[in-house]
């Protein structure tokens, strides 16, 4: 990971941040009323490991992801801030706001700020945001009253914390000093600490002896064992993941040396990721070996929590990922909520971790990800990772939440529109196709127009797109598909595609 480390000389002052966040908690005694008057700038830089980030087609565009925020401006008296590397097409802009429940599209205009670096370099936004003072105080500019605003960032590390000392605003996220909980090594202690099922396995790993005494200790403690998974604490979207394989290992001394001989053999989730770039970025960050859990029958549950600036622990939905990648360990997408036979269960054990992170202090929204394998009519379960960010099952469900002022009701891991009428969603961030290239953001709407993919606020169901500025240039795009049950959601998402791809071969 970049460090945020000296970028503004401001890092170094633990307690002034301290200062600025005890101004958030005081600021959200306040927002009770929907009418209450708020700035929220929303900074949505991916701060994390460039060349982990660079195997992910059109990662700068996950900027837009955070879109979603703009749902806030169905408050009448909520101003927002939003920065960006490149500036976002306007007809993305207006996409978004004419979904805006029961305010107009002109009022929600005049209350955003649209701001941006015109940068494209692979330099993170918020170092971006560092680099150019200038900016800077047209952020100050764009806010009527800096006591009643906030930051809101898809992850929190040093660069943000300088930032939001810059600009004298604090943050809705988790402290960069907390960060290590997060981590794959954190993540361990954090379920070893709340007493929940992990896969067997090793942390705090930064050198190649290290791997191999782990992954020779792991196949001594689990004999049968096929795969192990070697993991960079830092790891994104599985990127940073890689397959051991101990087929044809031998027995007695030499299996230690065999096991070293092989670490340049490891299968890569990452493209073009090399043992030589692995062992770089281990020794830099640090990682973890862990069983691979086999199994026929496997799900990837996640349970996303809340710790508000007040301390409140709060469950905020379960989803089952979509994984893909060649040993299925990328996230593709989600559905929401997870299976009934198991949600309450991982909602639970992901409780136990939640409450402990609390404890220690983490505040925003984060998920804990488990693996769950079937083993005869019950299902076991695993905790794999935390994520102490905004991840790619957060704004799915902001967006189910604000499209339909319904609610999450964790005695039944279900969500409840006002009516009472439950309602599931199919979410992708890759939905991908090298059919689609070339089409604009005016192309995608006027299809999604007169095929009627958009999301009717009559009925609380359809299509919302998101990712929409990645479409052109990369043939990928985002989507959501909400509808009262999982087989429409399913249906709603393969016509989506189908028109997608109709409409594309048809130019």
């Amino acid at each position: 990971m970049t460090s945020g480390a000296g970028a503004t000389g401001l890092s170094h002052e633990p307690e002034a941040f301290s200062r600025l966040q005890a101004r958030l908690t005081s600021m959200f005694r306040g927002f009770s009323e929907q009418d209450t008057p708020r700035t929220v700038v929303i900074v949505p830089s991916l701060t994390m490991d460039r060349e982990v980030l660079a195997n992910i087609a059109g990662a700068h565009h996950y900027e837009e992801r955070m879109l979603c925020y703009l749902m806030l401006l169905r408050l009448p008296r909520t101003q927002i801030v939003y920065v960006t590397s490149h500036p976002i097409p306007e007809p993305i802009i207006d996409y978004y706001l004419h979904l805006l429940p029961g305010i107009p599209a002109q009022h929600a205009r005049k209350r955003l700020t649209l701001l941006s670096c015109h940068d494209g370099s692979g330099t993170s936004l918020t170092e971006k945001i560092i680099e150019r003072p200038r900016l800077q105080q047209r952020i100050r500019d764009a806010i009527p009253d800096p006591a009643s605003a906030y930051m809101i960032c898809f992850n929190v590390t040093e660069l943000e914390r300088d930032l939001a000392l810059s600009l004298d605003l604090p943050i809705y996220g988790c402290d960069p000093d907390l960060l290590s909980l997060g981590s794959k090594s954190g993540s361990r202690k954090i379920f070893r600490e709340a007493g929940i099922a992990m896969p067997e396995g090793f942390e705090d790993l930064s050198t190649s002896d290290q791997i191999t005494d782990a992954l020779l200790e792991l196949k001594h403690r689990r004999p049968a064992i096929r795969r192990a998974v070697v993991k960079l604490n830092e790891g994104f979207s599985g990127e940073g993941n890689a397959i051991f394989a101990y087929k044809g290992a031998p027995e007695g001394a030499g299996l230690r040396n065999w096991i070293r001989d092989r670490l340049p053999e490891l299968a890569f989730e990452a493209k073009d990721m090399t043992w030589e770039l692995f062992e770089g970025k281990l020794l830099a960050m640090g990682g973890i070996v862990e069983e691979f859990i086999e199994g026929e029958v496997k799900r990837s549950p996640s349970a996303q929590f809340r710790v508000d600036p007040l301390g409140q622990l709060e469950p905020v939905a379960t989803h089952d990922q979509v994984l893909g990648g060649d040993s299925g360990q990328v996230f593709l997408g989600c559905t929401f909520p997870a299976d009934e036979h198991y949600r309450l269960e991982i909602q639970e054990d992901g409780l136990k971790a939640a409450r402990a992170l609390a404890e220690k202090g983490v505040c925003g929204r984060f998920a804990i990800d488990f693996l769950s394998v079937l083993e005869g009519n019950e299902w076991r379960h695993y905790a794999i990772e935390i994520n102490l960010r905004r991840g790619g099952t957060t704004h799915p469900f902001m967006m189910l939440e604000f499209l339909t002022d319904g609610c999450y009701d964790p005695a039944s891991g279900s969500f409840l529109t006002p009516a009472g009428q439950p309602r599931c969603y199919y979410a992708s961030d890759n939905l991908e196709s090298p059919l689609y290239r070339g089409l604009t953001p005016g192309d995608l709407i006027d299809i999604a127009a007169l095929n009627r993919l958009h999301f009717d606020g009559a009925c609380q169901k359809g299509v919302v797109f998101h990712l929409i500025g990645a479409l052109s240039e990369f043939g990928k795009l985002g989507v959501l598909c909400i509808a009262p049950s999982h087989e429409e959601t399913e249906a709603l998402y393969r016509r989506t595609t189908e028109v997608l791809d109709r409409e594309s071969s048809a130019v």
